[in-house]
This record gives C-alpha cells, sequence and structure tokens, in this order.
C-alpha cells in the first residue's frame, strides 16, 4: 500500500505519522507543501502540527498551498484522505469536510490523554476494528468542533461522525468532553466516507513506551482494509 504525507511549514507531526505508517506496512512518501503533484497513493495524510503558524486561522494557508489542488481532486476522485489535528483543521478549511474548529472551550491548549468511541464503521478506516473505545492522545488549541444547526442535522443523518469523546467504557458524556465540541464530536467522515478528519492522534500510540498501543490497532486495521 502507497502512502502520501504532506509537509508545511510548521508541520510537527509529520514525521511521527511517517513512522507509524511505515511500522505497519505502508510504503511511505513525505510530499511538500509546495510540490504540485501527488506520488501514487492509496492515501493520503494531512498531519498535525501548526502549519504556516496558525496565522489568520489553523489551517486556512495551508488549505492553499499548491499541493492542496492535487489532494482535493484526489479526493473528490474517491481516494482516502485522513487529516489528522491540524489536518483536520485543514480539511475543513478546503471544504473538503463540513463544519469548523474553534478555540477550545475554556481557550486553553490542551495536551492529554483521552478516550474516543468509534461510531460509524461502514468505511475503509473502521471497518472490522477490534473494539469500540479507544485512548489517543491530542494536542491542540482549537479543537472545538462547531457546525450550523442544519450541517449537524445532515451529519447525523448520514451517519458522518466518525468518533466521539468518551469516558474510558465508552460512555459519551459531557464530562468528557475536553474541548467544548458539538455533540462530543472528535471526528468526522465527508458524505462518501472516503475522507476523515479527527482531533487525536493515533500515531502517538503505536508503541508502549509511547504510553499505550491503540494506535496500532487502528493502523493495523486501516492497512489491512486496504488491500
Amino acid at each position: 500500500m502507497q502512502s502520501s504525507v504532506i509537509t508545511f511549514p510548521g508541520s510537527n507531526c509529520d514525521r511521527d505519522m511517517d513512522v507509524a505508517l511505515k511500522k505497519f506496512g505502508f510504503k511511505n512518501k513525505m510530499v511538500w507543501h509546495d510540490d504540485v503533484e501527488l506520488p501514487k497513493s492509496d492515501l493520503v495524510v494531512l498531519p498535525g502540527g501548526f502549519s504556516y503558524g496558525d496565522y489568520l486561522r489553523c489551517g486556512s494557508m495551508a488549505s492553499k498551498s499548491r499541493i492542496m489542488k492535487s489532494v482535493v481532486n484526489f479526493a473528490q476522485g474517491g481516494g482516502k484522505v485522513m487529516g489528522i489535528c491540524n489536518g483536520f483543521q485543514i480539511l475543513v478549511e478546503t471544504g473538503l469536510l463540513p463544519g469548523v474548529l474553534l478555540r477550545n472551550e475554556y481557550l486553553e491548549f490542551i495536551c492529554k490523554n483521552v478516550f474516543v468511541k468509534v461510531n460509524n464503521k461502514d468505511n475503509s478506516y473502521f471497518k472490522g476494528i477490534k473494539k469500540d473505545t479507544y485512548e489517543f492522545h491530542i494536542a491542540h488549541n482549537e479543537g472545538n468542533y462547531f457546525c450550523s444547526k442544519e450541517q449537524i442535522k445532515e451529519i447525523n443523518e448520514n451517519n458522518q461522525i466518525a468518533l466521539f469523546y468518551s469516558d474510558k467504557d465508552g460512555n459519551v458524556k459531557k464530562e468528557s468532553n475536553p474541548n467544548g465540541s458539538l455533540q462530543n464530536i472528535a471526528g468526522v467522515f465527508n458524505k462518501e466516507g472516503n475522507i476523515l478528519g479527527m482531533m487525536p492522534h493515533p500515531e502517538r500510540m503505536i508503541d508502549p513506551a509511547l504510553s499505550g498501543e491503540d494506535g496500532s490497532i487502528f493502523f493495523e486495521n486501516l492497512i489491512n482494509n486496504l488491500k
């Protein structure tokens, strides 16, 4: 399986994602934001970080990078595109995913492990995954997912919510919401299910030395679904 990770000025999780993808069998290539063409890819990843220093709005400048035209064309043609944290912010800025990511509810940067519950397994990212609740890491200042009443109605009707923030037993409740996200949303799909954006970082949980291996389950399942 071929993957590509896009590196923007300010990306800081691109190498982490490269390590994770290669560990579980992807043949990964790093792609600079100013490139024009994507390599042949089964999966394109927009990694976490602080692209362009989060100036204007998080992800807004990165969404205008030269490579993004190819990423958008790839996604609109049915290609698998995954955005993690800042990558999620970039995806909403391009319009590939609905909604926006606002400043965290208490206006503080959050860096900690959280639990998330998988909501939709009818896609290549979570189909057949071993369990429902996972411990991942978050590190963001603008992870508060929000959208209009019309959009959230459509998102729910189309089963586009990928992940909810939850407790360790998978209970979705206000107390398990770290940033104020609407309906505890931690990740969403596009209508077709080929584009995934999520704030938690599975690539940071692929080894016991990194405090957990729930990310390993995610990546092993993903590559098996793409084969």
